[in-house]
């Protein structure tokens, strides 16, 4: 039997961080030692009070179906943390979900049909693409990559990008792949913009708890922006959380009215116990946090050092924990050479829609990461 398929499946191609993640296990289950710089998962466990929140809570029953926005209690949290980052919202205006993945899949099909234009800032993290594709919608890109990944500068050329007939423009600071955290310059001519010409925005701000001597603004919090603003986040970078799957939207009400649906239709709602685990990790996690953040940046600065003695430079990350390595014109070729002679897992630009770079992750131990470094000089990749 021949199985014929969707053209918004066979338009898209998997993750590419995930089957660079894949390759490098493979190898491992070989037996070699793969130093993975892949995929943006710290290797920090998640804070013990977090655990423990979710342990309490199934021995207290919550293993059942949750009202499919979330529990009301950590709506309320996530609203406070919100209106500490200068948002205004109700309960009502967010929906929690099995991750910040899920969140923007919700919305971007909620928001883009056929033919719809959405407008991405390369490098731009790899679901962005497949996403609009699936549903239907069509890109328009600005490479951020002349201008050390930096949007204030590209504003020029975003402002060429956009028009009337743009539906969707979606900024993610920090940035994955790059660590750029927009100036508030930046989100304010993606504010003036988004007025002009009518344009919805996601504003992905997963690694906003993650940053280095900057503060980044919430894009919905400027004037103007606050009733065309859907903001993202999760729990899986700041609180060291992958694998509970936690995440969550925000936006105006009638987005959640229609982006409900679809959450309701597919995975009903986030695991329950994980949502309590989810309040505890916002309301009382601040000092883990801030430990796994000056570790971060550590190691931010023990990369950009040893990249430096091969006389490699780099955009210095102002956030989140990867970097952008130039590479030859040919990144893909690249980074399979890379992982198969130096057995270090990278991830090639044109991933992100950026050729000529690899992202490196450095949320590993400085050990693997000096490991990792000292591979690809000696296999002659650096």
């Amino acid at each position: 039997m021949s199985m014929e398929f969707t053209d918004r499946v066979t338009r898209v191609e998997p993750s590419a961080t995930l089957a660079i993640s894949a390759l490098a296990t493979e190898l491992e289950n070989d037996g070699a030692d793969v130093v993975d710089l892949s995929v943006g998962e710290p290797d920090f466990p998640t804070p013990e009070n977090v655990v423990e929140a979710g342990k309490a809570a199934m021995d207290a029953g919550h293993t059942g179906y949750t009202t499919s926005a979330g529990i009301l209690a950590l709506r309320e949290a996530i609203v406070d943390k919100l209106a500490d980052d200068g948002l205004e919202h109700t309960t009502d205006e967010v929906i929690v979900t099995p991750g910040a993945k899920q969140a923007l899949y919700e919305v971007i099909h909620a928001l883009v049909q056929e033919g719809d234009e959405a407008v991405l800032l390369d490098p731009a993290w790899v679901s962005y693409e497949a996403m609009v594709k699936m549903a239907g919608g069509d890109l328009t890109r600005v490479d951020l990559s002349p201008h050390d990944f930096q949007l204030e500068p590209a504003l020029d050329e975003l402002a060429d990008a956009v028009s009337d007939d743009t539906d969707l423009l979606i900024v993610n600071s920090p940035s994955n792949p790059t660590g750029a955290v927009y100036t508030d310059a930046a989100l304010e001519g993606v504010r003036d913009l988004a007025v002009e010409h009518d344009i919805t925005v996601i504003s992905d701000e997963i690694y906003k708890e993650i940053t280095y001597g900057v503060e980044p603004t919430s894009l919905g919090a400027l004037e103007g922006m606050a009733d065309r603003t859907i903001t993202v986040n999760g729990f899986s970078k700041a609180y060291s959380m992958t694998g509970w799957r936690l995440g969550y939207f925000a936006g105006p009400e009638e987005l959640i009215d229609q982006a409900g649906k679809l959450h309701s239709h597919s995975v009903s709602s986030a695991v329950n116990f994980v949502q309590h685990a989810g309040i505890e990790a916002l309301e009382n996690t601040d000092d883990a946090v801030a430990e796994m953040v000056e570790a971060f940046e550590q190691r931010r600065e023990l990369v950009v050092e040893l990249l430096a003695e091969h006389d490699v430079d780099v955009a210095v990350p102002e956030g989140a924990f990867y970097m952008m390595l130039p590479v030859d014109d040919d990144d893909q070729a690249w980074c399979e050479g890379a992982i198969e002679d130096a057995h270090v897992a990278t991830v090639p630009g044109s991933a992100f829609g950026t050729p000529g770079y690899a992202r490196i992750s450095y949320a590993a131990s400085e050990e693997r990461l000096r490991e990792g470094i000292e591979r690809l000089a000696e296999e002659g990749y650096l």
